[in-house]
This record gives structure tokens, C-alpha cells and sequence, in this order.
């Protein structure tokens, strides 16, 4: 990957992130999807992928409710209680609210 591929990568994964913080919920499962199959550069994480696609399925996603569940077949009940927990940080953090 060239520098000028791994600057525009960390661009649009920043700026999901801002949109995420604001409530955007496509944001939080563009983010599940970027995390679940490690694209835009990144490691493969299914607690951040489950923890994505969880407050989009929440705000009524139903794409992200299917990926939650497919994902959450390779985890452990600790890596699922975890991807929970930080579901449950991030919208304390940011002061968002599920629909």
C-alpha cells in the first residue's frame, strides 16, 4: 500500500468516527464492517466489529443484527461481553442515544 493509500485510510476511518460520534448509525456499521474484515488497513477486531455493528443493530439496522449474529459465532461469551461493555462506554461517552 502506498503512503498516500494509508493517509486516505486513516482519513475515512477518522472521519467515520466523527460521524459515529455524532449518531450517524450507517457510521457504526461502516465501521462494524470496516473492523469485521479488516479493510481500509486494518486488523481484523470482532470485539470492535461486534461492537459496530451492535449500536447499529440496536438503532434498528437490520443488516447489522445478521452481521452481529455471523461474527459473534467466532467469538467467546467474554469477547461478546466485551464488545458490549464498550458498546455501552461509547454511548456514555458521547452522549448518544439509540433510536
Amino acid at each position: 500500500m502506498t503512503i498516500m493509500g494509508t493517509k486516505n485510510n486513516t482519513f475515512q476511518i477518522d472521519s467515520r468516527l466523527q460521524q459515529a460520534a455524532r449518531g450517524d448509525s450507517e457510521a457504526w456499521f461502516d465501521l462494524g464492517m470496516v473492523f469485521s474484515t479488516g479493510s481500509a488497513g486494518l486488523d481484523v477486531d470482532l470485539i470492535a466489529a461486534h461492537k459496530w455493528f451492535n449500536l447499529a443493530a440496536l438503532n434498528g439496522n437490520l443488516r447489522a443484527q445478521e452481521c452481529r449474529a455471523e461474527i459473534a459465532d467466532f467469538m467467546s461469551a467474554v469477547e461478546i461481553s466485551e464488545a458490549q461493555k464498550q458498546a455501552r462506554a461509547w454511548l456514555r461517552e458521547t452522549g448518544n442515544r439509540l433510536n
